[in-house]
């Protein structure tokens, strides 16, 4: 009954059958649904599921005397499986060779014969047939297996006629003309992948990158930057952040550095300001690696145009680059956020915004970053050799070296931290080269010599004419007592600008105590600071890490104290007296970068250990999703820090370039002169740079000091004489600027018998001499 149930089963179905009446079976690739009558899946190595008078796979393999049975059954069970499944009607091909497989498999000893002419007379209905054929205890003798091998070897030809017949047919329908027989299970296999021209690859590539977490950081990090310095971009043209006087200066070192770079590159040093004066440049920090931007643009508007977009794009570099870090170092990407955030707006910051050498920072962890890439290091996860990559750090050791030719004031101490790294890297190497086959790697070795090599080239060309400019000048170097002035006691480090929109007003009376607030107002934020302390107790920065960063963070403030702390004995004094241009630093207080840095990374160790928590608790949800206010929360920390960065920088009108200085050659003085109202005069000359007397910078040459005082009572014999004997062949008087001055009256004097032209132009007064 079993045989002419799962015949009936078969016909019920309406598979279709092969010519001599079996209905097909699965094939090996092929598994049959599980369902009322069948039963387990079949396997590359089943030829028939587990039903009902069926016997299990182990059955089957049990005896000789039911393995003809079995075998028959399991025939006729597979045929009609297949057709409940409806899988048999998508080809009588298909199915046909599924058989003849299956009957392959099973031919041994005359079973094969033996259950194809039982699965016929099962599809025929006849179970006793059945039973004839197979015989009462599964043994079909020496004319049964004869019969079965004619029966099989009729059927493979019929099957090998069909198969090349539908071959031939298809072949014809796609081209291919017969000479490639097809796949007979392509029908059954998934849609192949388009084949994509270079349009569309293109089209993907670009796709990729803009959704890939390094461009989205970028574009971030540029909107953020526009935002946290707005209103800078709003008159671009017309006004500067902070104040004109330093900032004009700035951008005049810009539009200088591309101005010469283009006409007369030999005398890049020897700028037109301070006239007689060489090497001029080098009075103070040049901002030398922002020359590509000076090419562009020529004339005082184009100038500030270029300082706000440079002032801008310095803040974007700072909070990416710290991210970087943060993210190389093992922070995640909210933490690597409040890192970037945290070291680009700090509040004591905004009292740097006159000052683009301290704000363009961004190199310092960019550069850290690629090096750690390069190197294989992550605090989080370790060394990992593997990682390596002597691109990264040769690109590390370039980025350093471009931080560095934009100033020394905070190139510096950057210069001796990377000394440290490199002299600390050496002692590791030499201490792990018997444990450790080449720990660093011949090509990160040779990209560290190459890098450091290149790195040291461009400092000591930038050091040779800041050491020339101290030989020719000793009042530029500083003394302990000018870094006494310039220390900021404790309570700075709580204490935020005027410029902070939120501590600004709050904090005026802390202010008021401090002997130089502008740089004394070091407050990093109160929200980071409650971070930094956080994370030396839940954080993914293991325990001697935590240790290590607070360390850091000590010793950096201790630094930044200046003589406060101690006096200095212990902590600034030594650095001041031995390490070689130290003593060209004014402000101890700008040390507070470092404690910046590193205040951000204990913060971002917090927040990643926190956003890992808030995973885990949305994973226990249903469904697995953050609600709101867990998403809110991850984002809470850096909405804190960004807020608390929030600025009430003043953005004053530039004042406007008086045409006498459009026409007027040099050499020249501009009339009054002090150190404020000579940087104005600076940006004025971008139109042509004519050599001029005037200049601001961090010290004033005697020279400049002795003409300054030699003209006070100009135009007189005496003065004229003087100008005439150094070079000075006109004198611009602005007129609107001679109140208050030691200049004030000059123009009621007269000229007549000094041999001097006088000419008007505009709202200035020009003397020719």
């Amino acid at each position: 009954m079993t045989a002419e149930k799962s015949g009936t089963t078969g016909r019920r179905s309406g598979a279709e059958t092969r010519a001599d009446g079996t209905g097909a079976k699965n094939p090996p690739d092929e598994t049959a649904e599980v369902g009322p009558g069948n039963g387990a899946k079949n396997g590359p190595d089943d030829t028939a599921g587990v039903g009902p008078g069926n016997g299990s796979p182990d059955e089957r393999a049990s005896g000789a005397d039911k393995s003809g049975e079995d075998d028959a059954a399991g025939t006729v069970t597979s045929a009609g499986t297949a057709k409940r499944t409806g899988k048999a009607r998508r080809t009588g091909r298909a199915k046909a060779a599924g058989t003849a497989s299956t009957a392959g498999k099973t031919s041994t000893a005359g079973k094969a014969g033996a259950a194809d002419k039982a699965g016929a007379s099962a599809e025929a209905g006849n179970e006793d047939e059945a039973r004839d054929v197979t015989g009462s205890n599964g043994d079909a003798g020496e004319d049964g297996v004869t019969v079965a091998k004619a029966g099989a070897r009729d059927r493979a030809d019929a099957t090998k006629k069909d198969d090349a017949a539908e071959k031939t047919d298809a072949s014809k329908k796609d081209g291919t003309g017969g000479d490639e027989p097809a796949d007979p299970w392509s029908a059954f296999g998934p849609a192949p992948e388009p084949v994509l021209g270079r349009p569309r690859r293109a089209v993907r590539a670009v796709g990729r990158f803009l959704v890939h977490e390094w461009t989205l950081a970028v574009v971030a990090a540029l909107a953020l930057a526009a935002a946290m310095t707005w209103p800078t971009l709003r008159y671009p043209r017309h006004t500067l952040p902070h104040d004109y006087w330093d900032p004009s200066l700035q951008a005049w070192q810009m539009a200088w550095s591309g101005h010469i770079l283009r006409t007369n590159p030999a005398q890049l040093w020897h700028s037109n300001t301070f006239y007689p004066e060489n090497w001029s440049f080098a009075f103070s920090d040049t901002l030398l690696g922002y020359a590509p931007a000076g090419l562009i643009g020529v004339g005082p508007e184009q100038a500030v145009l270029r300082y706000n977009i440079m002032f801008v794009l310095a803040h974007a570099l700072a909070a990416f680059g710290a991210y970087a870090l943060a993210r190389q170092l093992g922070a995640g990407r909210i933490g690597g956020a409040v890192a970037g955030a945290s070291f680009a707006y700090a509040p004591w910051l905004l009292a740097q915004a006159g000052h683009l050498h301290i704000i363009s920072n961004g190199g310092i962890p960019l550069a850290l970053a690629m090096l750690a890439r390069g190197h294989g290091w992550s605090l989080r996860y370790g060394y990992r050799p593997r990682r390596r990559h002597a691109g990264w750090a040769f690109a590390g050791w370039l980025v350093a070296a471009w931080q560095l030719s934009l100033g020394f004031g905070i190139g510096l101490p950057f210069a001796y931290m990377l000394a440290g790294t490199g002299l600390v890297s050496v002692v590791l190497w030499f201490v792990r080269r018997r444990r450790v086959k080449r720990p660093f790697g011949w090509r990160l070795f040779l990209a560290d010599v190459l890098g450091g090599l290149v790195f040291a080239a461009v400092g000591a060309a930038l050091a040779g004419p800041y050491f020339r400019v101290a030989e020719l000048h000793p009042n530029a170097e500083r003394t302990i007592g000018d870094i006494g002035l310039y220390s900021p006691p404790a309570s700075g480090f709580f204490t935020a600008p005027a410029e902070s929109r939120i501590w600004g007003g709050l904090h005026e009376g802390a202010r008021a105590v401090l002997p130089w607030h502008p740089e004394m107002t070091l407050l990093p934020g109160f929200v980071l600071y409650a971070l930094a302390a956080g994370g030396l107790f839940f954080s993914v920065w293991r325990v001697r890490h935590r240790i290590f960063l607070l360390a850091g963070v000590l010793v950096t403030m201790a630094l930044a104290m200046g003589t406060r702390f101690f006096g200095g004995r212990f902590t600034y004094v030594p650095l001041f007296d031995y390490l070689p241009g130290w003593s060209g630093l004014r402000t101890p207080g700008r040390m507070m970068l470092w404690t910046t840095l590193l205040l951000g990374l204990l913060a971002a160790g917090a927040v990643t250990a926190f956003c890992m928590r808030v995973r885990e608790l949305a994973a226990e949800r249903v469904p697995p999703w953050p609600g709101p206010w867990l998403r809110l929360a991850t984002l809470l920390p850096l909405a804190l820090v960004l807020v608390e960065g929030l600025n009430a920088t003043p953005q004053p009108v530039v004042p406007r370039q008086p045409a006498a200085l459009r026409t007027v050659d040099g050499p020249m003085l501009v009339l009054p002169s002090s150190q404020n109202l000579d940087q104005p005069v600076m940006l004025w000359s971008t139109d042509r740079f004519q050599p001029m007397v005037n200049g601001g910078s961090g010290f004033t040459p005697r020279s400049q000091a002795q003409i300054r005082e030699a003209t006070v009572s100009f135009p007189d014999y005496a003065s004229v004489d003087y100008l005439r004997r150094i070079g000075v062949k006109n004198v611009v008087v602005l007129r609107d600027e001679l109140e208050g001055t030691p200049w004030e009256g000059m123009l009621d004097r007269p000229v007549d018998a000094l041999g001097v032209a006088r000419e008007q132009v505009g709202e200035a007064v020009v003397f020719r001499l």
